[in-house]
């Protein structure tokens, strides 16, 4: 078996990620998000920090309660940088490595009465290059400490404009059948020890500078998975299923 498929937990290789891995960084596996979700459902990871839309178009899975990635406003990581005002693009360029930030633009441009064509963006060294474009993660953030002339628009902040609720980025999703409670609860207290340590992680994480670590950490990306998160799913869910041609499944949360 290769490395990345060697533990039993996988989660993504991004800085808003490692809170909910602190501790059991030597258990996880770290792949972007589209390899990520090939892991588990080939069953080469039993819990994995997944994009949301890879648990609401695929069967099989559990979602563990309390624990996600969210905005409540702004997340500064996942957005449309466009040359082009919104009502006239014809062509978006978007990261391959996302899942959920593809459906939730079409579903932001849609609610809008727009359909432009979605092309993969293949080389993120060509990124301020292209016109329009759709990224996230560190990569995302990366464009933003560049410089570039695109005007941005945050779809943490779209999300809450439209719908007042805060969005779900990546849930735990739980291969059915084969999770238990001893790994429910590392990855409970992975979670807990990392909002816990939030102030070491802010200090001496080697992740761009401590000044963005703390305003990203502890003011954009949040972490639980309450009544107000659920009811941003419950919306995003809601709106998926007017648009995709593709069958949409309810979260089961544990």
């Amino acid at each position: 078996m290769n490395k990345q498929c060697a533990n039993r937990i996988g989660s993504v290789p991004y800085l808003n990620s490692v809170p909910l891995t602190f501790g059991i960084e030597k258990e996880t596996s770290f792949v972007v998000p589209s390899e990520l979700a090939e892991l588990i459902r080939a069953g080469k990871v039993d819990a994995a920090l997944v994009s949301t839309t890879e648990v609401l178009f695929h069967d099989g899975y559990e979602v563990l309660d309390s624990v996600a990635i969210t905005s409540h406003g702004p997340v500064k990581s996942v957005f449309l940088a466009h040359r082009q005002p919104l009502e006239e693009i014809q062509t978006i360029h978007c990261d391959t490595a996302s899942l959920t930030s593809v459906n939730l633009l079409r579903v932001l441009l849609t609610k809008r009465g727009l359909e432009p064509t979605f092309v993969p963006l293949t080389d993120y060294t060509q990124s301020t290059a292209l016109d329009n474009v759709l990224i996230i993660g560190n990569h995302g953030i990366d464009f933003l400490r560049a410089p570039y002339d695109h005007a941005i628009w945050d779809l943490g902040a779209a999300w809450h404009e439209l719908t007042g609720l805060p969005f779900v980025y990546a849930v735990w999703a739980l291969r059915r059948g084969h999770h238990d409670e001893t790994l429910r609860a590392k990855l409970l207290a992975a979670k807990e020890n990392g909002l816990a340590n939030l102030a070491q992680i802010i200090t001496e994480h080697p992740d761009y500078d401590s000044e963005f670590r703390k305003a990203y950490l502890s003011d954009h990306i949040r972490y639980d998975l309450g009544g107000l998160e659920k009811a941003g799913l419950n919306k995003f869910v809601e709106l998926l299923e007017t648009q995709s041609d593709k069958p949409v499944f309810e979260p089961a949360f544990v």
